[in-house]
């Protein structure tokens, strides 16, 4: 012991309001502490694995559960910090505290796990089809909404009016146990909890028909309840006697603050172990197959490579074509050129007319075009594909030609 007064592990400083915290001789504090330290990392890091898988499920059941669950969670986290509220002293923070959040905490935990029994009635009655998600959440929010009104009242007839404190009993005496506030019998405490009892009991109840469905995946999420609520139960009537019955008997009023505790960090672990942890390995499964079953529909071919990618963007008349014999080809231009953009309104005959002399002076070897007048035609300039089909078009072309000249003879165009 130093000579501060501060228990063996504490030191000077500490507030002895806190020495349950680090006190080596009053051994049942840091043990609970460590126990319930090691459930709060453990519902966070449930709760991260619970939200990061939910993209990936894509079995429409068990999304709908994954709100209640997440709120189950949450209840659960706050169980295991309200355990230090009851290792620490008592002050009028902790005491309200106290009297508050343990009804609060374990309703919002037993009504969830309500509305997942109730779900799974429904889906064995049904088939697969079930509630919504936010149907079972609102639900669970309704239930829980009850005790919350319920505390409210209570605690505001216990605490802001300050009661008298019993007969004999000094405000010295008191002080040393605590804060005033924290003046309430242990009968009274368990008594505000009635209606956290009898959500435990519908638990216990409404997981029972899920035992007898035909399918295996409802059967097993139903014993994991079902044996959530079985230990609960057992937790519920042993700390429930031990403060009641028991601590007056033995320890007297130092025996409460662990009894209270251990209940809290032993139903806590039992949530987490029992129901929590089998069903995010039952998401996460789910989760894993559905990642599966988008990643094989990504080649749905069979095939990744130069060949699959160039057959998904290669058009269907696209040909193969010998550039040896395309490089001959004139290029083509794949704009539509006017008729009339070298017509000036003329005749062709008007503009050259040739006279019997240049006729027999250019000679019969060198045959004179004919000019007959035309009227231009819209055309467009296609692109030939082969060489055999620009020779075609200049061979039929000097055919006119000659035909026409045969036919004329040395006639001029008069």
């Amino acid at each position: 012991m130093a000579t501060s007064g501060a228990p063996w592990g504490c030191g000077s400083s500490v507030n002895s309001l806190y020495y349950k915290l680090c006190d080596l001789g009053a051994v049942w504090g840091v043990v609970l502490e460590s126990i319930a330290g090691a459930g709060i990392v453990s519902s966070f890091i449930l709760l991260v694995v619970l939200l990061a898988s939910l993209p990936f499920i894509t079995n429409n059941t068990k999304k709908s559960s994954v709100g209640p669950q997440a709120f189950f969670l949450i209840g659960t986290f706050g169980l295991f910090c309200l355990t230090f509220a009851f290792i620490v002293g008592k002050n009028f923070a902790t005491c309200a505290s106290r009297r508050f959040l343990f009804g609060v905490l374990f309703a919002g935990c037993f009504a969830c796990l309500l509305t997942q029994c109730v779900k799974l009635n429904m889906q064995a009655c049904r088939g697969d089809q079930g509630p919504r998600g936010r149907v079972l959440c609102l639900g669970a929010l309704g239930l829980w909404l009850v005790e919350v009104i319920i505390n409210t009242e209570w605690l505001i007839i216990t605490v802001v009016r300050y009661p008298l404190p019993p007969v004999n009993v000094t405000v010295a005496t008191l002080g040393a146990a605590g804060d005033i506030t924290c003046n309430i019998a242990n009968q009274d405490f368990a008594m505000a909890l009635i209606y956290v009892l009898s959500l435990l009991l519908a638990v216990l109840v409404a997981s029972l028909p899920t035992l007898c469905g035909k399918h295996k995946q409802l059967r097993q999420e139903g014993a994991f309840i079902l044996a959530t609520a079985f230990f609960s139960v057992l937790i519920w009537v042993a700390w429930i006697t031990m403060y009641v019955f028991g601590n007056q008997n033995t320890g007297g009023p130092s025996w409460d603050d662990p009894t209270l505790a251990i209940a809290l960090v032993g139903n806590g672990w039992v949530f987490l172990i029992l129901y929590t942890i089998p069903e995010i390995c039952s998401l996460t499964r789910e989760a894993e197959e559905g990642m599966l079953g988008s990643g094989n529909d990504l080649y749905p071919n069979g095939g990744g490579g130069y060949e699959t990618i160039l057959g998904a963007t290669r058009p269907a008349h696209m040909l193969m074509e010998n550039k040896a014999f395309s490089m001959d080809e004139p290029n083509s231009d794949p704009k539509t050129v006017s008729p009339y953009s070298g017509y000036n309104g003329h005749l062709n005959s008007s503009v050259y007319q040739p006279t019997e002399l240049s006729v027999i002076s250019k000679g019969r070897g060198n045959p004179e075009v004919n000019f007959k007048p035309q009227i231009p035609r819209a055309t467009t300039h296609l692109q030939s594909h082969s060489k055999d089909s620009t020779m075609s078009v200049y061979a039929n072309q000097a055919a006119d030609t000659n035909t026409q000249h045969r036919g004329n003879g040395l006639q001029s165009e008069w």
